[in-house]
């Protein structure tokens, strides 16, 4: 078999991207990909999620401490004082997301962003929520085609909502959809897969986030408490 000739970029016209031969324009391909996904990650995953998450561990730090020196009289104000300020701080990052009654508004916006960058939504089904401590996540099952320059886009608008809109992304896909394999610099590209967005519990949602965890360790305690009974009177 005869060795492929090797391909020198001082040799391709990027001019003519359809003219390069097939190897050439898979690996234009891959970049391409990298690119966006690259792009995509480093705009969507906001380092206000970053900071809200450091806040979160530091919190719990904090309250760990708190219990720990709270027989001690001459730490005990410190730490109060401490402990409120990153309450303030967290509280302050939370109310930078979206409330409860504000979220199906966002998820409308997102949608309408992506319409208005040229992005076709084959697919855009909003699933159902899943409370945490402070904030509550929304997964979204998407399906988008569009060019390199559409989703730069839809980026671009995304970051400029009023409200801060936090998206992760989870389980995605980004692959070329050309007619034939045949790739150029406007070939549609589809993105696949679920990406999150986020909202605040407000102060009603976090008391019962408080009543159920409190009810579920209740009940934990109870079945252990059954379970030595148990164990005392087979012992007899």
């Amino acid at each position: 078999m005869s060795k492929k000739k090797p391909i020198k970029l001082n040799e391709l016209d990027f001019n003519n991207i359809g003219g390069w031969p097939q190897q050439a324009k898979i690996g234009l391909c891959g970049v391409i990909v990298v690119v966006i996904v690259g792009l995509a990650w480093y705009l969507f995953v906001s380092d206000k999620r970053d900071k809200l998450e450091d806040l979160e561990r530091k919190e719990v730090t904090l309250r760990g401490e708190f219990e720990t020196e709270q027989g001690k009289a001459a730490n005990l104000e410190p730490l109060k004082q401490q402990l409120a300020q990153m309450e303030q701080q967290l509280q302050q990052m939370l109310r930078q997301l979206p409330s409860k009654t504000e979220m199906p508004d966002l998820i409308v916006d997102i949608s309408q962003t992506a319409l208005a960058t040229g992005i076709t939504n084959e697919l855009f089904q909003p699933g159902a929520e899943e409370p945490k401590e402070f904030y509550a996540e929304k997964p979204i099952m998407l399906r988008m085609v569009g060019s390199y320059h559409q989703f730069g886009g839809f980026v671009s608008g995304v970051a400029s909502l009023p409200r801060v809109v936090i998206m992760t992304m989870h389980d995605i896909s980004l692959k070329p959809r050309g007619k034939e394999g045949v790739i150029t610099p406007n070939s549609p590209l589809e993105l696949a897969g679920t990406v999150k967005t986020y909202r605040y519990l407000d102060e009603e949602e976090v008391q019962e986030q408080e009543a159920e965890a409190n009810a579920a360790n209740g009940k934990s305690t109870e079945k252990k408490k059954g379970g030595k009974k148990s164990g005392t009177k087979e012992a007899t």
